[in-house]
């Protein structure tokens, strides 16, 4: 049978962070009654990121390790999104900056009517901790380009946190085409434009230093990528709205 739950966790230059996440990730399954995997990507990796999850892997059946040559957070997460098997597919960063434990608030019973369930550090009710003020107010911006350009109303589509009932998960990656950081927005642009039903759900959240966006250089990219998203869209490149 099929897992219930697939965690996907994209991992560029994870070394340091990933044996606690990998624990914690999977204690909080352990004591699940449903059936889960772990899908851990590796792109591009200078460090020994691909050698800690293949060792974990080795000890934990529900553990494999994907790899890709080059880096890209959304090259990594629709390479892992599409390998997964389970129900459920959820997109987790390493850094765990949401408990893992609060995954359990994506999946039904709680969330039973969303096709996608996102979390979100600006609906009512989240709560962030120790976030720098700069970082905050660069990322206000980007969603309000977001919400201009792309997905109206969503309020937090850049949180690392995102899960994905498996129809939708296996539509929306296959059109999925951005490689950077922006994928998010893109995978939540074609969820609309294909009708599904898109949950965000108030998170605590912690920042977590070591992130690896670079707010400059990754800034310009991103805007970048939301008129190509807009330029693909009127292209056809995305096939038909429906």
């Amino acid at each position: 049978m099929p897992p219930y739950l697939s965690i996907v966790l994209p991992a560029h230059n994870e070394e340091e962070r990933l044996p606690d996440s990998l624990n914690r990730i999977q204690a909080f399954l352990a004591a699940q009654p449903w059936a889960s995997e772990v899908v851990v990507v590796e792109n591009g990796s200078q460090d020994r990121t691909a050698q800690v999850a293949e060792a974990f892997a080795s000890r934990h059946a529900h553990v494999r390790l994907l790899r890709e040559a080059q880096p890209g957070k959304g090259r990594a997460v629709r390479r892992g999104i599409l390998a997964a098997g389970g129900e459920y597919r959820f997109i987790c960063d390493v850094d765990l900056s949401m408990p893992i434990e609060q995954v359990a608030r994506f999946l039904p019973p709680a969330q039973a009517d969303a096709a996608i369930v996102i979390a979100s550090r600006e609906a009512p009710g989240a709560v962030r901790y120790n976030e720098p003020a700069h970082r905050h107010w660069i990322g206000r911006g980007f969603n309000l380009l977001v919400r201009l350009l792309a997905v109206p109303g969503l309020q937090d589509t850049q949180c690392g946190f995102k899960c994905f009932r498996a129809d939708a998960a296996e539509e929306l990656f296959r059109l999925q085409v951005l490689d950077g950081w922006t994928f998010d927005v893109e995978v939540l642009f074609l969820a609309r434009r294909r009708g599904y039903r898109i949950l965000e759900i108030p998170i605590p959240w912690t920042h977590v230093p070591g992130s690896r966006v670079r707010l400059a250089r990754d800034s310009f990219a991103m805007l970048a990528d939301l008129l190509r998203i807009r330029w693909y869209a009127a292209r056809g490149r995305y096939g038909p709205s429906r």
